[in-house]
Order: structure tokens, then sequence, then C-alpha cells
């Protein structure tokens, strides 16, 4: 460990809390050299933001793709005022330019156009007349359709309401959205905005909610301005050093032949690690003064390898790419990705792996404001019909929970619909919560079978387990140890497989006796 780790890690977490407020406010200061200020909105275009360009190729591509669906959905028990509640969204749309936004091409180039603000109207379905045990079933088909129903990017809207009516006191409601106008943070924003809505509009007050400095656009513009000459080409230095030329593809075993085209087709599989387990994770990563996240990156990295035999390893992450104070209010696609090379040569121990990702890491964050497209298109690697650019495999920790409707006379609970589609070939999610790390696998279902993400859950948390408690190991050791537990794993398998046969058998052996 570094001096300066030394140092970190002898803080209190109260100074800790202080280092990282000061370090946040030093990163706001340098960001905001270049302010972001309203434009004319006479001529009513405006560029894309480079992540919207990117989404918007990919509709080009392959048009009105569900993939990019961001999708919520929520059950509403009590008294709920339907026309205030569709005011409020009324309200929401009205204020953040974004949610009446289309996409087209002028010569050649693609724009934003942003509508007046249009009448809201909340899709109201009623399933009263439904028979009581068919509403359930129904609710859930109509939820898993609306999840999978694709956006037209040039028409819109690219934002829908609907509220599923099962009776006077129990709505469901769905919310569906484009990616390429809103991300995981805008959820947050958009739920506590219609929460505060609700609230003032059920009592007959006006809006509670400050006025919007910018908009959407008007980062869009500014994002384009500001990222040219020298900037950007500092940020494009960084990155072509970092991940060179001849970046390694990951070459996980997959259960079936990669199809020839990408496909989205998913599944997920959930992970719970357990409190003490994450207690000893976060104790880890006080005395090494690093993040969980490069824990995690770390021990996922060492999975990885010992799954491919590859030491050099790339994965994505995604990061909320709000510097600036005046976007943390916006509704908006900000989110960027960054590729996070690791190098796991020479059999390092834990320690001194996550040093190095610790170094990777922190340069990488200082380097996040090029664009995915903007990095795709610099380094110009062979595109490929069935990967995904530069990563297939992405790792994310969510350290910012998405705010729950809470909203009076009512008991609001989540609904589980089952979301078919998937961006990469495998994704780790990982959310802090009280009772430890939670996280859902989504993999390509395509290429990965249901059992095979289930073994990788449970070495993933095995792996973890020795780290938290043997931070000291050799690589080697704890991939030892990973193929050792995977043997016993198969060995267990064939036991019941050989089990399960010889039960047939017999049971075919009585009943030809049986007969006889």
């Amino acid at each position: 460990m570094s001096d300066l780790s030394q140092k970190i890690a002898a803080l209190s977490p109260e100074k800790l809390k202080l280092l990282a407020k000061r370090l946040n406010q030093k990163k706001g200061d340098i960001f905001s050299r270049s302010q972001i200020v309203p434009q004319s909105r006479e001529s009513n275009s405006f560029p894309l933001s480079f992540a919207q360009q990117r989404l918007w190729f990919l509709d080009q591509l392959q048009p009105g793709h569900s993939a990019y669906n961001i999708f919520q959905s929520m059950r509403l028990v009590g008294s709920l005022n339907v026309g205030v509640l569709e005011q409020s969204f009324q309200e929401v749309v009205k204020r953040h330019e974004v949610l009446r936004t289309t996409f087209t091409t002028v010569d050649g180039q693609s724009i934003q156009v942003i509508a007046p603000t249009p009448t809201f109207r909340l899709l109201l379905v009623n399933l009263q007349q439904l028979a009581i045990d068919k509403r359930e079933v129904e609710v859930l088909r109509l939820a898993h359709e609306e999840a999978q129903y694709s956006f037209n990017l040039a028409k819109g809207p690219l934002l829908r309401v609907t509220l599923l009516r099962q009776s006077e006191t129990d709505h469901v409601l769905l919310l569906t959205m484009h990616h390429i106008i809103s991300d995981g943070w805008s959820i947050g924003v958009l739920i506590c905005e219609i929460a505060a809505l609700y609230e003032a509009f059920c009592l007959g007050k006006p809006s509670p909610l400050p006025q919007l400095s910018i908009q959407y656009a008007d980062f869009a513009v500014w994002q384009r301005q500001w990222l040219q000459g020298e900037q950007l080409e500092t940020q494009v230095a960084y990155w072509k050093q970092q991940l060179g030329d001849r970046l390694p593809t990951l070459e996980l075993l997959t259960d079936r032949p990669r199809p020839r085209i990408q496909t989205f087709s998913g599944a997920r599989e959930a992970l719970m690690l357990p409190k003490t387990l994450s207690e000893k994770l976060k104790a880890l990563n006080q005395r090494q003064g690093i993040t969980l996240f490069m824990i995690l990156l770390a021990a996922f990295g060492t999975l990885l390898s010992w799954y491919t035999g590859q030491e050099d390893i790339v994965v994505g992450t995604d990061i909320a790419n709000r510097n600036q104070a005046e976007t943390k209010r916006l509704i908006g696609f900000f989110a960027n990705q960054l590729v996070l090379r690791t190098d796991l040569s020479g059999n390092p121990t834990f320690l001194e792996l996550l040093e190095r990702v610790r170094e990777m890491t922190l340069e990488a964050y200082a380097h996040q404001d090029l664009p995915f497209d903007k990095l795709v298109d610099a380094l110009n690697p062979k595109r490929e019909l069935n990967r995904s650019p530069l990563f297939q495999v992405k790792l994310v920790l969510e350290n910012t929970q998405t705010p729950s409707l809470e909203l009076s006379n009512l008991t609001i609970s989540s609904l589980k619909v089952e979301n078919k589609t998937v961006q990469f070939d495998l994704l780790l999610e990982l959310n802090e919560t009280e009772k430890g790390l939670f996280g859902v696998w989504e993999y390509n279902t395509d290429l990965f079978d249901t059992a095979s993400i289930a073994q990788m859950s449970r070495n993933f948390e095995m792996l973890l387990g020795k780290i938290s408690t043997h931070p000291e190991a050799k690589l080697n050791e704890l991939k030892t140890i990973l193929s050792e537990a995977d043997k016993q794993h198969n060995l267990a398998q064939e036991q019941v497989y050989q089990n399960t046969i010889q039960q047939k058998l017999m049971n075919v052996k009585r009943r030809t006796t049986s007969r006889l």
C-alpha cells in the first residue's frame, strides 16, 4: 500500500466523508470552468448529445428495438386521485423539454426537435370487468407487453405512462421511456418530482418545484462546443495509451455458439451477498484506502480470468457524468460508459492487484468525459456484428438508490416484471442495501444457460468470501480454490444425474414387473 493509501486508510469515517466531499468539490470546480448557458429556442432544432448520437445510430441499424427501453412498474394500493396523477405527469413533461423531444435527420445531420407542451394523457386500462382471479394474470401480461413495446424516435412520444385498474383501490403504474431521453439517475428525478407535485396538487397548491436553469438541449450544445480541440485531444490521448491498438476480446466459454448477428434476448439471475460478507469487504476497502467498487472490480476480473485463462481483462462500467450542479436536477441521457482494463499478469497477491485496479480506475475517472461513441471512433476497432464494441461484459455498482415513490393515502410496492432483453453478453449490477449487497446477473440467453450463470454467481460469492478474509492470497491460489469448488459441484451434479437415471430405471422395472 502506498504512503497516500496508508494516510487515507488511517482517517476516521467522518474525515473520509469530508475528504470525499472536498474532492468532489474540487472535481466540480474543474469541470465547471465552462458554464452551460441556455440557448435560443427560435430554431427549435438542436444537435444530439454524444450519448444520444450513439443510440440514434443503433436505432437506425435496428429500428424500434426494445433493448433500450427503461421500464418501471409499481403497485398503488389505496385512495388514488387519477386526475391529480395525470396533472403531475403533465407538469413534469412541461418542465423537462427532453420528455417532449423527437429525433429526425435534416441534410444528413441528426437533430432533436422540441415540441410545444402537449396535453398529457395517462392511459387508463380498466380490468374490473375481468374475474378477480384473472386480473393479476392480465396485469403481468400487459406489463411485459409494455416493457417490450418499441418507440418511434421520429414520432414520439418517448414517455409512456399506463395505469392498470384492478379495483377502485388497487392500481398498477407502468412507466416506460426510451434511453435516448433518460437514464437511471433520471428515474430518481422523475419519481421525486411526481411525488412532490402529487402532494401539492392534491391540496390545491401550485407546483413547489423550482424553475430549471437549463434544459437537456442546452447541455447537448455545450458538450459539442466544449469537447473539442485540446480538451478532446487530451482525453483521446489517454484512452489510446490505456487501451492501445489491440484491445483483447474476453473469450468466455459459452453454452452455445455466438450468433452471426448480435442478439438481445436475455434473462436475469439474482445474487444476494450476506451482510456479514458485505461488512468484511467494506472493512477491507477502508483498510486499503480504496472503494468498494475497486474490490468488486478486482474480484470480478479474477473470476473472469479464471473462466477465460486470460490475464488482460476488459470490462465496462457506467458513470453518471453529471459533473455540473445544474445537470443533477435534469431528466436526460447523461450516463457514460467507461472501459476498464485490468492487468492480472505475474500472479500478484489480491492486495497487489487492488493497487493496480485503484490506479487504473482513478485515471479512468479523471478522463471520464470522453463519450463512449467518441472513444469507439478514436480506437476504430474491427467492427463485428455479433459483439458490442470494446467490451461485452459489464460491472456496475449503484452508489445512489432510486427513491421510492411515496404518496399520501397510498401503499406503494414494486411489481416484478421479467425483462427479456439485454444489451451485453453479461452484466452484473450490484446495489448496497441494509441486508447486504444485492445483485442481478443479466445474461444473453442465446449464449448462456441459467445453470451456467447460477454457478458463476456461486463462484463469485465464494471468491469474495475468500478475499474478505485472506486478501494476501495470490491469484493462482484463488483460482485453485475456484477450480476445486467447481470440480466438487460438477461431481455432485453428476451424482444427482446418475441417481435420477437410476430411479427412472427402477420405476420402469417396477411397472414392467407389475404388468407381468
